[in-house]
């Protein structure tokens, strides 16, 4: 496992550099820059400021002296606030980003794995039609869509929430209910499907078979392989929701990672933009790696790539 670990850590180091190229080129590819707008300003003083920010050089003298700093732990300081770092802007964010992350996690797990477990014991009852029917609706409806129908409703028709806002309870729940139901939906549906193939299985029988009871059974057999392939999606969706959904928290003014990378994109705010993909990055990669351990680990039968067991 260890081999397979170090493998790993090496492919990821060259997806992160592959990332880092390819979002530093597109961003230099696109007319115009940070400060073109800035009509005003003299030509001498626009070319101090290129000057300053080292935006005069070649792309790929730029590129090199980002990673260099990046490897000091500097992400260097955003244009759009310049009196602090990059990184006081994302631990400024971030936590915002997390906490709505974090309930629509739990929500969306726990509520997900209720589903299909109910769903998968009532198979082709009228319960496990609608828990069906909700979870490809909630699949198929994108998360912007839901926010702009719980405005129109919740807000516009009724008056019972704020459009957005952040410091109290009550701006958490559109933003929560609209980032939730997707992966709710997911879970629910993943749940069914691993359940209505595990509890036929032979061993699920055998089980039976020998007198075990059936509250037994269904903890120790059939819900704990179920669970396997909810691995695979659990850690990858967390990461999803915890590094932020530029389109919640844009429509329900969340001051989080995913709208200040909206802001730092129309403003071309390069060290911003290069921070958050590269926390984006990182964060799948390492959350990948730790799935397939975690798989490995659950169910002795997976073997690592590599491996022989």
């Amino acid at each position: 496992m260890l081999t397979y670990i170090l493998r790993r850590l090496a492919t990821l180091l060259l997806s992160i550099t592959a990332v880092s190229i390819i979002v530093f080129a597109l961003m230099h590819s696109v007319p115009g820059g940070p400060f073109t707008y800035e009509k005003q300003m003299p030509d001498a003083a626009m070319q101090n400021i290129m000057v300053k920010y080292g935006l005069d050089r070649p792309v790929y003298e730029q590129y090199l002296k980002w990673v260099a700093a990046m490897f000091r732990g500097d992400f260097g300081i955003p244009y759009q606030s310049p009196t602090e770092t990059v990184t006081q802007v994302i631990l400024r964010a971030w936590p915002v980003t997390l906490v709505v992350g974090a309930i629509s996690i739990s929500i969306a797990f726990i509520g997900g794995t209720v589903l299909g477990v109910i769903a998968a014991f009532r198979q082709n009852s009228w319960v496990d039609s609608l828990v069906t029917f909700g979870a490809t609706l909630g699949m198929a409806v994108p998360n912007y869509i839901i926010g702009y129908m719980l405005i129109s409703v919740l807000v516009i028709r009724f008056g019972w929430l704020p459009t957005g806002g952040w410091g109290e309870p009550k701006h958490l729940i559109m933003p929560v209910i609209a980032y939730t139901l997707g992966p709710m939906a997911l879970v629910a549906r993943i749940t069914r499907a691993s359940l209505l193939e595990t509890i036929p299985s032979e061993y699920v029988r055998l089980a039976r078979a020998r007198g075990i009871p059936g509250g037994m059974v269904i903890r120790r057999y059939v819900i704990r392989n179920a669970a396997v392939p909810l691995i695979t999606i659990l850690l990858p969706l967390m990461t999803g929701m915890l590094t932020g959904s530029i389109f919640v928290e844009s429509i329900f003014s969340v001051p989080g990672i995913g709208r200040f990378f909206t802001t730092s994109a129309l403003v071309r705010d390069y060290p911003m933009i290069m921070a958050l993909a590269m926390l984006v990055a990182v964060l799948w990669g390492i959350m990948y790696l730790v799935s397939d351990v975690l798989y490995a680990l659950i169910d002795p039968r997976v073997g690592l790539a590599g491996e022989n067991r």
